[in-house]
This record gives structure tokens, C-alpha cells and sequence, in this order.
């Protein structure tokens, strides 16, 4: 094992200006018009014109527009949000989520809204958002919403407008919702007024609200939605993200079929229309045991056409959310020290979710190579995406001391925060306000965005701003000697995150770097995580300390001491006294085997800091709560690099 020093400095940081050259110039403020935008030449021409003489309108494509943002060759973090229900949400509709996929947008480039009677805003904007509600009832939800629309008196809807409280709505949700989407046959409640009404909820919300606030080089959005299947309360959620605007009529909901082998199938005549797209699965620690099974839905074993299928859709899996991180857990990785990280616990006691293993997303990855050796594709191929599935209509909103809950009045108050849950999933103070993606691309267009997600150059942070990069490679020249560098003979002879060194003779070269959110905690350490399976398929894994802040030294069992601890539980502040603003390393394997298909991704801890449970009680002078962690340590984890041998 090798080790790289840690860079204690500050000053250090700005070397980093190196691969992220930030976008020096792009569109000057263009307005949402997918057709035609003006653009800032328009207000040059009127500024010089006679005051006699009108001046003429210049106006750009979108496409002129994306092609006009200059393209980074060694790219550039860009942070945003897949997974997030505005007011077309039924569920979050009734949970009085009043922000609609336009006010989402707006939300997410830091304007004030709205929540649950008070005003509320991001902080720190993102760079690109796809809003991603519930591709089932959107269609009833524009009947509640649009004055006039077909069906919209319907005596139920009015019932619907007119719930007063938690109660009355977890009942109404209960009667229409639940017990209809958890049966064998789902189907649309009797208030559905036809496709008509799913359609214009589609078309003329949906996708104009993503069209009216793509700012290409500024803000980028992305169509989608979420398919709900949900067999037997086993979560089996993906959200559908396409490239551009080529998308079909009508998204595909768990109403039409909650088999997400037909999903894949729709998937692949959507392609054969012209359109891109990817599915993104989340709450693995939900699903029963149903999202990485051994069979497919006929009860057969796994293919290799399967397997080829599945990861030309599921190119990512959403690490971590709401509702849990899904990466590990404690019950199963008693020797990761870190593996006790909001794992949801109260998770496994709604609907008869208990944890399984085979749950979790380390498993799967690491089960995936078993199924590459032997049947030559691998189902499991999955990148790392972030998302926060907030119900409140607030992309993004994952900030701790800013954390006003993600659903409606089920987490709204202090007191269901401390006391409450979310119906059906988690206890309030067991949730947390979710995750970021992080994509790593050329430049901030829609095409760039969706590219990097597609090529799992992609990582995840649980709400800080983190940027990390990991490169891999058997020709890589050696230890770096800066962050630029870093890059350059990464892209050069190596592969980023997402990729696939094929045969090797002996260990690939693996170079790390992780700075802080500017605003944010500094660092711990930067880990690898390594994975391959046993003689019996069985999957196996260790976690290395790549590189660390500060003197420490691994003591005799190659334990690292931990960072220390600047919190003050009783202020719910924290200083960066310890850990450094930016670290760097290079390692090499010394257990590799070149004819063993595995696996290695990163994982960065910041030092510790206050959970946001700890800032509730102390802005309102109330103890912390027992048995609940009152510091965090966030964290940052890339999407993997997998090692093939040669055969």
C-alpha cells in the first residue's frame, strides 16, 4: 500500500483552478424558449441604435446557444438532483406540496418559495435538476390543479382539495393510493378523467416547465419521471431521465405494467423512436429483496441478454436518499467502521421490509462480477447517483442546518421531525435530508450532463459539495505531481470513474482527489473500496485508507486513528481545527490478481459535524435525542472502476 501525503493548505486549493478551468463565458442570462432565446448581441444592437430606429431582435436556437458554451476537455463538477416530487405528485399533492415542476426549477436556482406557510430557499443554487414525478395519476393531479380541465369537478377531487389534516390525508392516500398501487393489479382511481389529462400533464407542465428554465452554460434541465412499482410493498422504483426533448407522448407509469422487464422493453422502443434515455433505481434498502434477485420475473436464472439489457438502461443506482443510504450497513459490515451512516433503521419496520444483505448496493456491485465471469455481462454494472426524493417540491434541499423536512406535514414541524414519520417508510428522525449527484462533464448542457450519467463518470455526496476524482490504469506514468496532473494522465492513459480496465499484468495505478465544499467541513480521508467474489460467487470486499489529514499513523492492525472531533453539541457548531481542505493519493493493490474480475470505488469522509437533528434542538432548546447520532460524518462516494481479466 501506498500513501500520499495530505494538502494541509488552503492555498493549495487554487492549484486546483487545474482540470476544473470553470466556464469563463457562456450565455449572457438567454430566456427558457426552446424555439428561440435572445441573446446577449440583441442588447448590444439596442444599446447602439438611434433612439429614431427600433432595434432589430437577435435570436438563437437552443442548439446555437449549447454549441455558443465552451467545452472543458478535463471537465468540470457539476452538482444537481434526479429524484425530487413537486404538487403532480399525488402523494405529495395531499401532503399540501403546492410547488409545481416550474416552481422546482426555480427553487433549484436558488429563488424563494413557499413551503408549508414559510419561505424557504436553497442557499447555494444547483447546476442542473430533472423533476421526476410520479408517472402515475400526473394525469388526476392536472385535473385537481388546472382550472377547468376534464374531470376536474369530480366530487372525489373535491374531497381531495379540501383535506384538512394529517389524518384525513393519510386516509384518502390509504383508500386510493397504497392499497391500490401494493395490489397484484393497479390500476387509475375512479376520478381519472382519461389519457387526455395525462397527456397535457406531461406535455404542457412537465416538459414546458423544462423547457421555459433550460439556461444552457447555467442551469440545465433534464425530462423525467419516476416509475412506482412497488409489488408486495418491495420497492422497486426507477426514474426514467432522457437526454433532450425527444420523449415519447405519454411516459410508461406502474399503472400500464409494474414489471420493470417491460419497463426495459418500452424503454427500447422509445429508443427505436429516437429517443435517449436511462433508468435509475433507488431504495434498494426497501425492496425486499426483489431489486437484485437471482431470477427474472419468470423465475429463471439470469441471462446473459438479461444482464446486457438491464445495464444498457441501469447505468446508475441512487446510493443514498430520504429514505436511507443504501451503500451498507452496519448489520453486515461490522468491520467497516463507517458503516454505521444513516442507515434508516425504522425502514425494516414498515410494510415487512427487512434488511437483507443482498439489499445494498456494495453486494450488488461486488455479486455483479460473478455474473460477468460467468456469463460474460454483467446486470449489475452500476455507476453512483445521488437524489433527495423530497416531496416538498425543493430539488436540492439537503443542507443541515437549513433542513425543514421533505414531506409536507408528515416531517413539517419540529415535533414530527423529533416524533413523527413518513407514512409507510421511516420515522422522522431516523430520515435525513438526502443526497447530491455529482456528474463530471465538458460543459453544463443537457447533452453533457446525461452523457456523463450515461458513462458513469458520476458521483454522490450526502449533501456537501465535495468534488472528487478517481482514475485507474496500468500505464498510468506514476504518482502525480498536482491535481492538473492528476487528470491529464488520467483521461490520458487511465480510465475515470464508471470505466473498465481490461487485462493487466499486474496492479493498475489508482490516483485519488477530493477537495471540501468550499463552505463546508474539511476532510478526513479519502478510501478505497475493493470488491471481487469468492470460488463461490459469494461477494467479498475491503476498505483501504488511501490517504489522510493530519500526522496519524495506522496503528499494528492497520487501523487509522480517527480524526478527532471539533463539534459542540451544546452550540451546534463545529470548527476546522482538524482535517485538510484538499487530499491526494496514489495507491496500487498489493493483493491483485489478474485473472480475478473486481472491483474498486472511493469513498471521502469529511470530519464531523452536527446532524440535523442536533440543530433542531438546540435552535429550540430542547435535549438531543436519545439513540440518535448527533454528529455526521458526510461523505462523498465515486462510481466504480471494474478490473476484466483477459481470458
Amino acid at each position: 500500500m501506498k500513501h500520499a501525503k495530505s494538502m494541509k493548505k488552503a492555498s493549495r486549493s487554487a492549484a486546483l483552478a487545474f482540470a476544473v478551468v470553470l466556464l469563463a463565458s457562456g450565455c449572457s442570462d438567454p430566456a427558457a424558449d426552446d424555439k428561440a432565446q435572445p441573446a446577449a448581441a440583441a442588447a448590444a444592437s439596442a444599446a447602439s441604435a438611434p433612439a429614431a430606429v427600433a432595434p432589430v431582435p437577435v435570436t438563437q436556437t437552443v442548439e446555437q446557444l449549447e454549441a455558443a458554451v465552451p467545452d472543458n476537455p478535463l471537465k468540470e463538477a457539476y452538482f444537481g438532483e434526479t429524484h425530487v416530487h413537486t404538487s403532480y405528485s399525488l402523494d405529495a399533492f395531499i401532503g399540501g406540496a403546492r410547488l409545481t415542476p416550474d416552481d422546482a426549477y426555480k427553487f433549484a436556482q436558488g429563488k424563494d418559495v413557499t413551503i408549508q406557510g414559510q419561505t424557504h430557499n436553497i442557499k447555494k443554487p444547483l447546476d442542473w435538476t430533472a423533476v421526476s414525478d410520479h408517472a402515475e395519476f400526473i394525469g388526476e393531479m392536472y385535473s385537481t390543479q388546472v382550472a377547468g380541465a376534464k374531470g376536474g369537478d369530480n366530487p372525489m377531487l373535491e374531497e381531495l382539495r379540501g383535506l384538512k389534516n394529517v389524518d384525513e390525508q393519510r386516509a384518502w392516500f390509504l383508500k386510493y393510493v397504497i392499497n391500490n398501487m401494493r395490489g397484484a393489479n393497479p390500476g387509475h382511481p375512479p376520478f381519472y378523467a382519461g389519457p387526455e389529462t395525462t397527456r397535457s400533464a406531461w406535455k404542457d407542465v412537465q416538459l414546458k416547465a423544462v423547457r421555459d428554465n433550460y439556461q444552457p452554460g447555467k442551469f440545465t434541465t433534464l425530462a423525467g419521471f419516476e416509475w412506482t412499482a412497488s409489488n408486495n410493498a418491495g420497492n422497486m422504483h426507477r426514474n426514467v431521465i432522457f437526454r433532450d426533448l425527444t420523449v415519447p407522448d405519454l411516459p410508461l407509469s406502474a399503472l400500464d405494467t409494474n414489471d420493470e422487464e417491460k419497463l426495459w422493453a418500452w424503454m427500447t422502443e422509445q429508443e427505436k423512436k429516437g429517443s435517449k434515455l436511462l433508468a435509475i433505481p433507488h431504495n434498494s434498502n426497501g425492496s425486499k429483496g426483489y431489486m437484485f434477485e437471482s431470477v427474472d420475473n419468470a423465475g429463471k436464472p439470469l441471462t446473459a441478454e438479461y444482464a446486457k439489457l438491464r445495464s444498457h438502461f441501469e447505468r446508475l443506482i441512487e446510493m443514498m436518499q430520504i429514505k436511507g443510504n443504501s451503500e451498507v450497513h452496519r448489520k453486515f459490515w461490522p468491520a467497516d467502521e463507517f458503516a454505521e451512516f444513516e442507515n434508516g433503521d425504522s425502514v425494516a419496520t414498515f410494510s415487512g421490509r427487512s434488511f437483507k444483505k443482498e439489499n445494498f448496493v456494495r453486494w450488488a456491485v461486488t455479486k455483479g462480477l460473478d455474473y460477468q465471469a460467468k456469463l460474460g455481462a454483467n446486470p449489475y454494472q452500476l455507476g453512483f447517483i445521488g437524489g433527495t426524493d423530497n416531496h416538498n417540491g425543493a430539488p436540492g434541499d439537503v443542507v443541515e442546518d437549513n433542513y425543514i423536512g421533505s414531506h409536507g406535514p408528515a416531517d413539517g414541524t419540529l415535533k414530527d421531525r423529533r416524533e413523527g414519520e413518513i407514512d409507510g417508510w421511516i420515522k422522522g428522525k431516523d430520515s435525513n435530508p438526502g443526497s447530491l449527484s455529482g456528474v463530471w462533464a465538458s460543459k453544463n448542457t443537457r447533452a453533457a450532463i446525461w452523457d456523463a450519467m450515461a458513462a458513469r463518470e458520476s458521483f454522490v455526496t450526502s449533501g456537501t459539495r465535495i468534488k472528487v476524482r478517481f482514475f485507474a490504469g496500468a500505464d498510468l506514468p506514476g504518482r502525480p505531481a498536482d491535481p492538473r496532473a492528476l487528470v491529464e494522465q488520467g483521461y490520458q492513459s487511465g480510465v475515470p470513474m464508471g470505466g473498465t480496465i481490461s487485462g493487466a499484468a499486474k496492479s493498475p495505478a489508482f490516483t485519488v482527489w477530493a477537495s471540501k465544499d468550499p463552505d463546508g467541513a474539511n476532510l478526513d480521508r479519502i478510501q478505497i473500496i475493493k470488491g471481487w467474489v469468492n470460488a463461490k460467487g459469494e461477494p467479498q470486499d475491503k476498505v483501504i485508507d488511501v490517504v489522510w489529514s493530519g500526522e496519524r499513523k495506522p496503528a499494528k492492525n492497520g487501523k487509522l486513528p480517527a480524526v478527532g472531533n471539533t463539534v459542540d453539541l451544546q452550540k451546534a457548531t463545529y470548527t476546522n481545527a482538524i482535517g485538510s481542505p484538499e487530499l491526494m493519493g496514489y495507491w496500487t493493490d498489493p493483493a491483485f490478481d489478474p485473472k480475478q474480475h473486481s472491483i474498486y470505488y472511493v469513498r471521502v469522509l469529511e470530519i464531523p459535524t452536527p446532524r440535523f437533528t442536533t440543530y433542531d434542538a438546540v435552535r429550540n432548546k430542547l435535549p438531543l435525542l436519545p439513540g440518535v447520532a448527533a454528529t455526521v460524518q458526510e461523505r462523498a462516494w465515486t462510481s466504480p472502476i471494474w478490473y476484466r481479466p483477459l481470458f
